[in-house]
């Protein structure tokens, strides 16, 4: 059934593939841009912000030897700002000991976990090797009606994979997840899978995940933290009207730990 599934999804994604910039390469360096800036951030959201960090910082010279501070400048407002040291340093490495090419070569950089790792390793240099995001996650439990553990999960998508093609199915998988079997209204009538899918016509009646009352992003740390930032990105004074104090400095101390600001005396600047 792997090969019936892998070539059934390949011909869909000929057709239905997403057009993202990052695809247009194999160039390992654009490549992890795009992943380390998808992490935690949905991708129409990450592309004008990818064309713009590639414009000023084309390869990973030029942004191992950028000033930290223009390297934030460049990210604010795509949020989580501590990719971008992550994503400095490891363009450092890489300077220093050239591209990993490897799973476990690339898991060695700063800011790259298991998934980012596998991505970059199977878009940029072709290792037959699973990229599971939650994506890939929710379309291989719901075609077997079963969930696994991570491990699992992963022996089950690298047994799906077709010779040769992991590149152009993870890209597929993801894309079937993100437009198609998606996770509140999967539309299982278009999917490609349906007649293989164990789940179809109740995947969307799914068990929710408990969660706390949502909280206001205006009220989060984050919120703080990222106009705190853009603030000194502008050159004014890191501060955000209506926040009271003690939330000032507990973001500003925040930020300090992670090496987003420097603090010398009464004043606040970037790195």
């Amino acid at each position: 059934m792997s090969a019936a599934v892998a070539g059934r999804l390949l011909r869909w994604y000929e057709g239905h593939g997403r057009s993202l910039p990052w695809r247009a390469t194999r160039e390992p360096y654009p490549v992890l841009v795009s992943e380390v800036m998808l992490q935690q951030t949905q991708a129409a959201r990450v592309i004008p912000f990818f064309e713009r960090f590639l414009g000023r910082f084309p390869d990973e010279a030029a942004l191992a030897g950028a000033p930290t501070a223009d390297v934030l400048a460049a990210w604010s407002g795509l949020g989580y700002n501590r990719r971008a040291l992550a994503l400095q340093r490891a363009a450092r490495a890489i300077v220093a000991h050239g591209w990993p090419r490897s799973e476990a070569g690339l898991r060695a950089l700063p800011g790259v976990g298991p998934y980012t790792a596998a991505a970059v390793a199977s878009f940029a240099f072709d290792a037959q090797v699973p990229a599971v995001d939650t994506n890939t996650r929710r379309v291989i439990e719901r075609l077997d009606g079963r969930r696994r553990a991570p491990a699992a999960l992963r022996r089950r998508a690298a047994a799906l994979l077709p010779a040769g093609r992991a590149a152009a199915f993870n890209h597929a998988v993801m894309d079937l997840g993100a437009t198609v079997c998606t996770a509140r209204a999967p539309r299982c009538a278009a999917c490609p899978l349906r007649d293989a899918c164990r789940s179809r016509g109740r995947a969307g009646d799914e068990a929710p995940t408990p969660r706390s009352p949502r909280m206001r992003f205006e009220d989060t740390d984050r919120y703080v933290r990222g106009r705190l930032v853009a603030a000194l990105v502008r050159g004014d004074e890191p501060s955000v009207p209506g926040v009271a104090s003690a939330r000032l400095r507990r973001a500003l101390d925040g930020l300090e730990r992670d090496g987003l600001i420097v603090r010398e005396a009464d004043r606040v600047r970037l790195p």
